[in-house]
């Protein structure tokens, strides 16, 4: 049967991707950041999976305000990257995995969870820019990803948005279903998004260290007890873009150590943790778990 190797996590500030597409990684502003990820890319060579199941959030480009899905999984065979206003990113075309994702699909909504079926989209930073962190930069003529893609958006951006609970609890549904794929296949789970930011209002450029690493203490060691986070907090304490973190409670939830909504087997290994401020205006998080 498939199963999830491992989860990783990370922010997805749009700045980044424009740092590594301008050639500015090596500038002194930006090279604590990348050099906070060197770990990442040797270690995703030496694990690469056969799957990555990447859960992020449209920054209206797929989904306008005239319509926006709450959780919509990506069946198609590629997804190209989006035009946000300045060009496409000059990355390799996303390749799907219909066959994975369909069953996904299927498993999941037969488990109660509503999913929109999305056959066709073009994928934002919000995918692109965790790929290339992971991956390193590649020529979108000459490189591929190493393996196939299943994107998963959520809605964090239009009120009301998911729960961290019932992020977390659609992570557990996601794991079952991987489960039940009869195919011999490793597979990633990508939590992206966060840390704590604000984009607007009075409180534009909000970055709370301390409470960012508390929940991050949280998410890793307790993280039955860091879905209980109510939406109030993240927004008060991580700002208003902050509650994109639910989307790394998927991916916790469907590590192996979660069972019925509560931890109940050995814990994952960490294998990587990282912090920084600031890229642009956000606070960069970054922790790679590997199950057991």
């Amino acid at each position: 049967m498939a199963k999830i190797t491992a989860s990783v996590f990370t922010s997805h500030v749009p700045a980044i991707g424009a740092a590594m597409d301008l050639g500015k990684t090596k500038e002194d502003y930006w090279k604590p950041l990348f050099a906070g990820y060197d770990f990442s890319k040797q270690w995703m060579k030496d694990n690469k999976p056969d799957v990555i199941f990447l859960v992020y959030n449209d920054h209206a480009t797929a989904f306008s305000l005239d319509m926006i899905p709450t959780f919509a999984i990506g069946t198609a065979a590629e997804f190209k990257p989006a035009d946000e206003g300045w060009g496409p990113r000059p990355v390799p075309l996303v390749k799907g995995h219909p066959e994975l994702a369909s069953h996904i699909a299927q498993s999941v909504i037969q488990q109660d969870f509503d999913l929109t079926i999305v056959n066709k989209m073009d994928v934002d930073h919000g995918l692109t820019v965790p790929l290339s962190l992971m991956c390193g930069e590649l020529d979108p003529v000459k490189d591929a990803w190493p393996c196939p893609v299943i994107p998963f958006a959520v809605n964090v951006v239009q009120y009301p948005v998911p729960s961290g609970q019932r992020c977390f609890n659609l992570g557990q549904a996601i794991r079952k279903a991987v489960e039940s794929y009869d195919e011999d296949i490793h597979v990633h789970i990508w939590g992206t998004g966060g840390m704590s930011h604000q984009l607007q209002g009075a409180r534009a450029g909000l970055i709370n260290r301390e409470w960012d690493n508390v929940w991050l203490d949280q998410l890793i060691n307790d993280p039955v007890a860091c879905a209980q986070t109510p939406h109030i907090d993240y927004v008060r304490e991580a700002g208003s873009e902050g509650i994109e973190l639910v989307m790394w409670l998927i991916a916790r939830g469907a590590m192996s150590d979660i069972n019925d909504g509560q931890a109940t087997g050995p814990a994952p290994q960490l294998r990587h943790r990282f912090y920084h401020v600031p890229a642009s205006n956000t606070a960069v998080g970054h922790v790679i778990l590997e199950n057991v």
